[in-house]
C-alpha cells in the first residue's frame, strides 16, 4: 500500500530499545507512503509499541487502546497494531481481549512490519510473535531527532534475572556484525548525526554469539572491540552505549572509554540493589562488592564520570535491613541519575510466583525514600558543574522557553541556555555553569571553547 493520504501515529512505552523499535517501523510506514499524524485520532493506523517491565506501563496501553477501539467502532477502515513487550507476551490472548486489534507483533518483528500489515489489508487478522532470527535490517527509520540517533547492536537477552520478563518477550541474544552498525553509523554521520547511543538490552554481552575468538582466548568480538572499530567513523562526534550488565563490565572495556575521545564519559549500570542476598535472590550473577569495584575502577580511570543506574526496592523477601543496604550503595556511590521502580510481579517470571511479596505500603514507603535521597545526591554531584565551563551539544529548542536551545553535556547532563535553534541545533557551543539543580544545568554561551572538564588518565 502506498496511499500517501493515510496517517499513522506511533505511540512508545518503555526503554531506549521500544523507541528504536519505534523509529524502524516509523521508517517503514513512511516508506509505504504513510505521513505521521501528530494527533492519534486523525490517524488511519495506530501502533501502540509496549513495555511490559512494570505493570502500570502494561495497564496504559489498555487505557489508550480504548479510546481507539471505539473510534473503529465508527471508522472501520482504522488500522490497530499492538508491539512490543506486551505483545509477545499476551499473543493470541491479547486478540481475545481486544478482538478489534489488527496485527500483534513482537519485538523480533519489528523489522517485518511492511509484511504483517500487507497480510492484514488482504482481510487477515495476524499475531506475529514466534521466535525469529532477526535480519539485518535495511530499512531506513524516522528519526526523532536530527542530532543524535539510536544504533542496536545487540537484540534480545540470555540472563535470567527473576522478576524479568525480557527474555521471553525479547529473544536470545543476537549481535550485529561490526561491518553492518559500522555502516548504519557512517550514513547517519553522512546525513548530519553528531551522536550515537549503541543499544542492547545488554550491551556488554555484544559478540558472545559471533564466531571466532582471539589467540589469548577471548571472544572475538566484543563491546570493547566494536567501541575500536567504529570510534574513527567520520562526523560521529560523540559516542555512548546502553544499557550495561555488571557481570560482564571489564577493566578492558572501562580503559578504551578512557582512551578513546569519542566516548563519552557517561555509564549506565543497574544494580538494581545493595543487599547480596536480594542479588542472588535475583540471579543477577554479582555481589554489591563486585558492582563497587567497577565504580571504582571507572572514577580511577575517569575521574570526573557520570554514573546513572536502576534500583528495585522491595523485591519479594526484601527485609529493612536490606533495603538499608540499598540506600548505603546509593549513599556511598553518589549517582548522578537513577531510575527507581517498586517491584512489580510480570506474568511468567520466577519471582511473581513467591509467597513472600511485600505489600504496596511498604513499596511505596521504600520508593519514597529512595527517591528523595536519589534527589539529594543527584544535587550534590551537580554542584561540581558550578562555574564551569561545559561543551554542549545542541540538541533542540527548550520546549518551555523558546528563547533557550538544550542540550546534553559528555556526561548526559541536559543543559539550557539562550540561544537561537536554527543557528545552534547539532553544533557543540561552551557554556558556562551558572545554575545547577539536580538532573539539569542552566549556563551562558561563551565566546570560545575552553578546555571543560579534568583530563584523566
Amino acid at each position: 500500500m502506498t496511499d500517501s493520504s493515510r496517517r499513522y501515529h506511533i505511540t512508545t512505552f518503555g526503554c531506549q530499545m521500544n523507541k528504536a523499535d519505534s523509529e524502524r517501523m516509523a521508517g517503514i510506514l513512511e516508506n509505504m507512503g504513510f505521513q505521521w499524524s501528530e494527533d492519534p485520532d486523525h490517524a488511519d493506523l495506530i501502533l501502540y509499541n509496549t513495555c511490559t517491565i512494570r505493570d502500570n506501563a502494561e495497564q496504559k496501553v489498555y487505557s489508550y487502546l480504548g479510546k481507539q477501539v471505539k473510534r473503529k467502532h465508527e471508522k472501520p477502515d482504522l488500522t490497530l497494531v499492538v508491539a512490543g513487550c506486551v505483545a509477545q507476551q499476551e499473543g493470541e490472548a491479547l486478540l481475545r481481549r481486544v478482538p478489534e486489534l489488527d496485527l500483534v507483533m513482537g519485538p523480533q518483528h519489528a523489522n517485518r512490519l511492511q509484511d504483517l500489515l500487507e497480510q492484514v489489508f488482504d482481510g487477515n487478522q495476524v499475531v506475529a510473535t514466534e521466535p525469529v532470527h532477526i535480519f539485518e535490517d535495511i530499512t531506513k527509520p524516522r528519526r526523532d531527532s536530527t542530532v543524535t540517533a539510536w544504533v542496536n547492536v545487540i537484540y534480545g537477552c540470555n540472563e535470567r534475572c527473576t522478576y524479568c520478563v525480557v527474555p521471553n518477550v525479547r529473544g536470545q541474544e543476537q549481535s550485529r556484525t561490526p561491518e553492518a552498525i559500522r555502516s548504519e553509523m557512517e550514513a547517519l554521520g553522512q546525513q548530519g548525526y553528531r551522536e550515537i547511543t549503541l543499544l542492547g538490552q545488554n550491551i556488554d554481552a555484544y559478540g558472545r554469539d559471533l564466531p571466532g575468538t582471539t589467540v589469548d582466548g577471548r571472544h572475538k568480538h566484543t563491546l570493547t572491540d566494536l567501541l575500536y572499530y567504529v570510534h574513527d567513523v567520520p562526523g560521529i562526534d560523540r559516542i555512548r552505549f546502553a544499557t550495561s550488565h555488571p557481570r560482564y563490565f571489564t577493566e578492558r572495556l572501562i580503559r578504551a572509554c578512557a582512551e578513546l575521545p569519542k566516548v563519552c564519559e557517561h555509564f549506565h549500570i543497574p544494580f538494581q540493589s545493595g543487599d547480596n542476598e536480594v542479588l542472588k535472590a535475583m540471579a543477577r550473577g554479582y555481589t554489591h562488592e563486585k558492582y563497587r569495584r567497577i565504580i571504582d575502577t571507572i572514577r580511577h580511570y575517569m575521574p570526573d564520570a557520570s554514573i546513572s543506574a536502576d534500583a528495585i526496592v522491595a523485591f519479594p523477601g526484601e527485609t529493612e535491613a536490606q533495603f538499608q543496604n540499598t540506600l548505603k550503595l546509593v549513599e556511598d556511590i553518589g549517582f548522578d541519575q537513577l531510575n527507581t521502580a517498586a517491584y512489580s510481579p510480570r506474568p511468567g517470571t520466577p519471582a511473581a510466583q513467591w509467597d513472600n511479596q511485600l505489600s504496596e505500603t511498604v513499596k511505596s514507603d521504600r520508593l519514597q525514600r529512595l527517591n528523595h535521597l536519589v534527589a539529594l545526591k543527584a544535587a550534590e554531584r551537580s554542584q561540581r558543574y558550578l562555574g564551569r565551563i561545559e561543551d554542549v551539544l545542541v540538541e533542540d529548542q527548550n520546549p518551555k522557553d523558546s528563547t533557550q536551545v538544550m542540550g546534553r553535556t559528555r556526561g548526559n547532563r541536559l543543559v539550557f541556555f539562550a540561544g537561537n535553534i536554527q543557528e545552534l541545533q547539532g553544533k557543540t557551543v561552551p557554556v558556562e555553569i551558572t545554575t545547577v539543580r539536580a538532573f539539569s544545568l542552566t549556563g551562558n554561551r561563551v565566546a570560545t571553547p575552553v578546555a571543560t572538564s579534568p583530563v584523566c588518565a
